[in-house]
């Protein structure tokens, strides 16, 4: 099987899901459960944000947001999850000073896991002339997993921060990565491989 590079072209960072709710909500009693070590998993993303503003590589936030009479989550509430992520709830603002997010930074809302899903990603990416998709973010085996999926289908060369993501809980993390990886043998990898690979494909 190739193995490809890191970066296939032009890369986009895709931060998922990393809203204030995750700085703001200590409780360990949440809406939606998360491994351990979750908040500083989501902390260090801010390095890939930061590489990425350095580099020039574009920064996409994902934001998962529904109306605050619950009209869109359709099934979403049907399985471990309570209402989250509410209009209305500043805890679902994106995490803007943990994650440096600067003007010029793009934000995509939506109402269901994909950030693909009834959504303008793949406009943006298209005008961007995006080949590889960077993810960072939450939950690692629900809305980065299906993200990712639904980026393989698309033709993209996705690679996710192993060390950036955390999912409901390890087991589900661990076996989200190693379906990623399935999909493109080489997507999981380390912060600092793919900081190298923005700075290596910029020549900064």
């Amino acid at each position: 099987m190739t193995q490809r590079k890191t970066i296939e072209g032009r890369a986009a960072l895709i931060v998922i899901d990393i809203q204030a709710s995750t700085f703001i909500d200590m409780s360990s009693d949440r809406a939606i459960a998360n491994m351990p070590g979750y908040r500083d998993r989501m902390l260090a993303a801010r390095a890939l944000v930061d590489a990425a503003h350095e580099t020039g590589v574009p920064v996409i936030f994902i934001q998962e947001i529904h109306r605050a009479d619950g009209i869109d989550f359709g099934r979403e509430l049907d399985g471990d999850e309570d209402v989250h992520c509410l209009d209305n709830d500043p805890r679902t603002e994106i995490a803007f000073d943990e994650m440096g997010y600067r003007s010029g930074d793009y934000i995509v809302p939506k109402r269901r896991y994909s950030a693909f899903f009834g959504t303008d990603l793949e406009i943006l990416l298209r005008g961007l002339k995006v080949e590889t998709l960077l993810l960072c973010g939450g939950l690692t085996d629900v809305c980065v997993h299906y993200t990712f999926v639904d980026g393989h289908q698309w033709d993209y060369h996705c690679r996710v921060a192993e060390d950036c993501v955390g999912g409901s809980s390890i087991e589900a993390h661990e076996a989200s990565l190693r379906a990623m990886e399935y999909l493109q043998t080489g997507a999981v990898q380390p912060r600092d491989t793919l900081i190298a690979a923005m700075r290596a494909t910029s020549g900064a």
